[in-house]
């Protein structure tokens, strides 16, 4: 069946630096995917990351292997065989505590799984070795027939694998000796890691404190700036102000220069005006006497308007009179006239 994925999650993924065993080298530019795999056949563990074509991340779990979390979104753990230390940064702190998780449950399993083959091996050398006392006892007794010869055969094939057993074994012995070499050079740099870790813990405090006092100090000047813009704003009210009230002085002067002008011809027109009140005294007299001449006239007209009356009464009397007279004069003319003619 081969290897199943059985976990699978997205990081960051960092190695550390293999001459300074202190800094961190990015091995990806971006969040790539990072995987459990478990190989049913050999019955193993590896986390495996690949960044397009480029496998970043091949480490087989060991029993012996742990996963440190040295901040909120990041974790690492050493990989003797690799010779490094793998790094992974994650987008929260749920992420991270899911693979550490699946890192221990994996890691429970990888050593259960070695328990195991120790197990077997064991037992393995066990029968081999039980099988050669056997056989070497059947031989003392020089035992013959074709059951003695079948467990000859399998006595010779136990023999075989109990000796590639002990070669097996210290092959194993060597490879654990070199793995706890690199474990103790992997541990030597964990712990520069750690102390390189504790040291930026420090730097980071220090940065952020100093960040923090430089932010109560932007906020402080920001403050000041704000003050400063109301003090300019209050200054250029202040100046539209005096402008306006230089606008008005002027004014002000204006109109007095003016009204200094109209006081140097108050002299002249106070006695224009008293001469004027003389002539409108004089003129008031002489519209009294008119007013008294208009009376006077009218009572006059009144007088003529009667007389005319009175003497339009006399005139037509006078005219009937003479009309009268008139009349006699033509009859006596009339009368003469006839005396005349009859003589």
């Amino acid at each position: 069946m081969g290897e199943q994925p059985i976990f699978t999650t997205r990081a960051h993924v960092f190695q550390i630096d293999p001459n300074t065993k202190k800094n961190w080298v990015p091995a990806s530019k971006q969040a790539v995917t990072v995987s459990y795999f478990y190989d049913v056949t050999r019955n193993s563990y590896r986390i495996i990351s690949v960044d397009g074509a480029k496998v970043i991340i091949n480490s087989t779990i060991t029993p012996n292997m742990t996963f440190t979390k040295t901040s909120q979104k990041f974790g690492q753990w050493a990989d003797s065989r690799a010779n490094t230390v793998f790094g992974l940064g994650f987008s929260s702190e749920q992420h991270l505590t899911k693979f550490a998780e699946k890192f221990q449950e994996v890691k429970e399993a990888a050593r259960l799984a070695r328990d195991k083959s120790q197990e077997k091996i064991e037992t393995s050398s066990n029968h081999s070795q039980a099988s050669s006392v056997n056989g070497t006892d059947d031989e003392k007794a020089s035992c013959a027939g074709p059951a003695d010869t079948h467990l000859k055969s399998e006595n010779d094939k136990l023999k075989i694998a109990l000796t590639q057993s002990a070669a097996n074994v210290k092959k194993w012995e060597i490879e654990l000796q070199t793995l706890r070499e690199s474990n103790a050079r992997l541990t030597a740099a964990l712990q520069e890691s750690a102390a390189s870790v504790e040291q930026w813990k420090r730097q980071f405090s220090i940065c952020r404190d100093e960040n923090d006092r430089l932010r109560n100090k932007i906020d402080e000047l920001e403050e000041q700036c704000s003050e400063i813009n109301r003090e300019k704003e209050k200054n250029t009210q202040l100046k539209r102000r005096i402008e306006e009230l230089e606008s008005e002085l002027r004014e002000k002067e204006t109109e007095l220069k003016d009204l200094r002008k109209q006081s140097e011809i108050i002299p002249q027109l106070m006695s224009e005006c008293e001469y004027v009140s003389e002539k409108l005294e004089a003129a008031e007299r002489d519209n009294q006497n008119l007013e008294d001449k208009v009376r006077s006239l009218k009572t006059d007209i009144e007088e003529s308007k009667y007389r005319q009356r009175h003497l339009k009464v006399e005139l037509k009397s006078f005219l009937e009179v003479l009309d009268g007279k008139i009349d006699d004069l033509h009859d006596f003319r009339r009368g003469l006239s006839k005396l005349g003619s009859d003589n």
